[in-house]
């Protein structure tokens, strides 16, 4: 490594840590940028949606930049809600999406990462790959910097952490404990190529447009989760992702729970003709808000995934990172300023937090998945609840509608209307 000494070491080349390196590099600041991969998204999984105003208030008209690593931009949201042999599916798509600052973008992060990363390089940050971090350097009670597993020691002013779920650097600092089975979620993706035109044939997409597609239902055998399928200019990234200890307690493997999604009748057909080009898998924060660790201490910053940045209801995490990684870069350039690292001093990072939508909405947010997986069967009886009602509004069978009136009121007898509304009420903060 060229430099044993910065002012800013950044652990991790995802969204967070590369966010913060270009703002902080961009100031003048001599960061140090550790991927452990051999290149930055090697070791990332993610869908993926990038939601374009948080880059944009890092790199402004980035979709105008030569060579930015996108996909498509995506004007239609859907969501599809499943059982076995029935879906509702029901979205928005409007060309609104595409006027301004386009709202979001589908990309591949093993490409996007590489072309992010190299944009934090042309600001100044210097970027290392494959270096592990073994240790954090104290000094004078204070963290120092980090020790690599090659024995290089690299001394900074501030350390961020941005090295993902279950953070490694945030353990050695003793800011968390390994995360539990019911903090994570296991995520399994594919991408799977298929001709442009069929694409938008089969999505009923203009040239050049995305579609974005969160599954609920019967396609998660119960488990707390979901499927994803977005489309990519000339592939499709097709994806589950359920609660780590609910794949534990069903002993099932992720790869083979992606394949029974890729047989439901409705996904097969959109994915149909398509030619598997990679497959990954990955842990994600699931923990969020409650699990949160404690966001500074002297010398040291937490970021993105390492601190349970995501909001899985609204498929949020990456934009989050940004945002958490360009406000942590800020406070380092305001430390640097005043020439100090303290605690005191760096909690100016969690105030910049809360004064943006990243705490507020992860707090809203905080008792939804308990509150789910509380109640026994959700995510089987609701799905179907659904899809009966729907048979019976749309089947014309010379049974008189008032019949299929009865029957309908009956179903939703069974399961109670008081209980309905009990356990549908956490949904109320994921509504709009």
């Amino acid at each position: 490594m060229s430099e044993s000494s910065y002012d800013a070491i950044v652990v991790g080349a995802g969204p967070a840590g590369i966010s913060a390196a270009i703002v902080m590099a961009r100031a003048g600041l001599k960061v140090a940028l550790l991927e452990r991969g051999e290149y930055p998204g090697a070791k990332n999984v993610q869908g993926a949606v990038l939601y374009s105003r948080m880059l944009h208030e890092i790199l402004p008209d980035f979709w105008t930049m030569p060579g930015a690593a996108l996909e498509r931009p995506v004007v239609e949201q859907k969501t599809c809600v499943t059982t076995e042999d029935s879906w509702i599916t029901f979205g928005y798509k409007s060309l609104k999406f595409l006027q301004g600052i386009p709202n979001c973008y589908t990309i591949i992060r093993v490409k996007f990462d590489q072309w992010y990363a190299a944009q934090a390089e042309a600001a100044g940050a210097e970027l290392f790959c494959g270096v592990t971090v073994r240790e954090v350097i104290r000094k004078d009670g204070r963290i120092a910097g980090i020790k690599t597993s090659d024995g290089d020691e690299l001394e900074s002013s501030v350390v961020l952490a941005c090295d993902g779920a279950n953070s490694l650097l945030a353990q050695k600092a003793g800011l968390i404990d390994e995360l539990k089975p019911v903090e994570v979620a296991l995520g399994a993706k594919e991408v799977i190529a298929l001709d442009s035109k069929v694409i938008e044939d089969r999505f009923q997409l203009n040239p050049g447009e995305g579609s974005a597609m969160d599954i609920f239902g019967s396609v998660t055998l119960g488990m707390l989760g979901y499927a994803f399928l977005y489309t990519n200019k000339d592939s499709l990234s097709l994806g589950v992702g359920c609660r780590l200890s609910d794949y534990q307690a069903k002993g099932l493997r992720p790869s083979d729970h992606l394949e029974l999604v890729k047989r439901h009748p409705y996904v097969a057909k959109l994915i149909s003709g398509g030619k598997t080009l990679e497959y990954s898998s990955h842990l994600i924060p699931e923990g969020g808000f409650k699990s949160m660790p404690p966001l500074f201490s002297d010398g040291f910053l937490v970021a993105g995934d390492a601190a349970q940045m995501t909001n899985p209801p609204y498929r949020e995490g990456a934009n989050m990172a940004m945002t958490a990684g360009r406000l942590a870069g800020e406070t380092v350039i305001e430390a640097k300023k005043k020439g100090d690292f303290s605690a005191a001093a760096l909690s100016v990072y969690q105030l910049k937090l809360k004064a943006s939508y990243v705490l507020s909405d992860m707090e809203d947010i905080k008792d939804l998945e308990e509150a789910v997986a509380s109640v026994p069967g959700f995510l089987e009886a609701y799905p179907k609840l659904a899809c009966d009602l729907a048979h019976l509004r749309f089947s014309a069978d010379g049974v008189p509608k008032r019949q299929h009136l009865r029957q309908a009121f009956r179903l939703v007898a069974d399961r109670g209307f008081w209980r309905i509304a009990k356990d549908l009420w956490p949904l109320r903060k994921v509504a709009i």
